[in-house]
């Protein structure tokens, strides 16, 4: 995936990335193993583990999906994409969120990507870049499940909007097994079609579920969740870097909007 095909120009506006100023975008995924980032003309350039060491050992900037050492956070882009963007280019940045605690993360979020300069900030819920990653029909409902490192969720949408939304601290970097994850999984998704007032969780249910996260890329786990699940499961192509990709083409969007002509910043 490049920047080239996320990014269209019109004619004549102005020119591509990247000397164009505006077009040095940035998607991030801040997960609690992983950072990653995709860099417009590049792709998904950095992923590398969210960690940094100071005198004292290590620290975890994103723990269980929530911000923790913004400081740390901050250390820890300034060295993976910081250094890879254009100088003197302040770019618009797209960050993918999980559905719950999304506030609170957002707040964080924007402290630790300050370290880039960024000339905008834009946070999109991580299901509905995930949705748009596997090029997902969201006219409709659809489920989205992500298992990372220390939780597992299980999102609604409609119309692309987050309408419910379960999460477990379990994950694949506990100390768990395949089939507690779908046990995990199951319970939520029950949950949900007992909460479903309007028919919307029914029918995304028949649509199928949508699998994103490090959790798609263990056959075991995918295994498990088929046989638990009344709803078959399709895994997203590169489950582990959809929320990043789609938070990039969410970022395009944004970037080539009628209202985002012929600002600079």
């Amino acid at each position: 995936m490049t920047g080239d095909a996320l990014l269209p120009h019109p004619a004549g506006r102005h020119r591509p990335w990247p000397m164009c100023r505006r077009c040095c975008g940035v998607a991030l995924d801040l997960g609690s193993a992983r950072t990653r980032a995709w860099i417009a003309g590049r792709g998904v350039v950095v992923d590398v583990p969210t960690v940094t060491f100071a005198e004292d050992g290590a620290r975890y900037p994103v723990r269980r999906g929530a911000g923790g050492d913004i400081a740390g956070g901050a250390g820890r882009l300034r060295l993976a994409p910081g250094h890879r963007l254009p100088p003197g280019a302040p770019p618009p940045v797209g960050v993918a969120a999980p559905a719950l605690d999304a506030v609170a993360f957002r707040t964080r979020a924007r402290a630790v990507v300050e370290v880039l300069g960024p000339a905008s900030v834009l946070t999109v819920p991580g299901a509905r870049a995930v949705a748009l990653a596997a090029g997902a029909d969201l006219s409709r409902p659809l489920l989205v499940v992500d298992i990372g490192a220390h939780f597992t969720e299980v999102v609604l949408l409609s119309e692309g909007a987050v309408t419910d939304a379960r999460r477990v601290a379990l994950g694949l970097g506990d100390t768990v097994t395949a089939q507690q994850i779908a046990g995990a999984v199951a319970t939520m998704l029950t949950a949900m079609l007992r909460q479903d007032r309007g028919s919307l969780c029914a029918e995304a249910v028949g649509r199928g579920l949508l699998l994103a996260g490090g959790g798609a890329l263990r056959p075991e786990v995918t295994y498990r969740l088929t046989g638990r699940l009344p709803a078959p499961v399709r895994v997203v192509p590169a489950p582990h870097t959809a929320a990043v990709r789609g938070a990039a083409k969410l970022l395009a969007a944004a970037h080539t909007h009628p209202s985002a002509a012929g600002t600079g910043r």
